[in-house]
């Protein structure tokens, strides 16, 4: 499963799920959906993202087995 902290980051800098959306290239939808956890993005999508923020992909996205 994968976990993410994008909605925390997004918040923290005051910006909506639309303005992420046009920074990184994708629609509004794939943002709302990748911060529920039912999407699973492109390295290249998660890298985009994870520099918006500054931030490393893996400071991003957290990988966790489900048992």
């Amino acid at each position: 499963m994968l976990e993410t902290k994008i909605k925390e980051l997004r918040l923290a800098r005051g910006m909506d799920q639309a303005t992420l959306a046009a920074l990184v290239g994708v629609r509004r939808e794939t943002i709302g959906r990748l911060e529920k956890g039912q999407y699973n993005p492109s390295l290249k999508l998660a890298m985009d993202i994870a520099k918006v923020f500054d931030r490393t992909v893996e400071e991003v996205f957290t990988f966790r087995e489900e048992p």
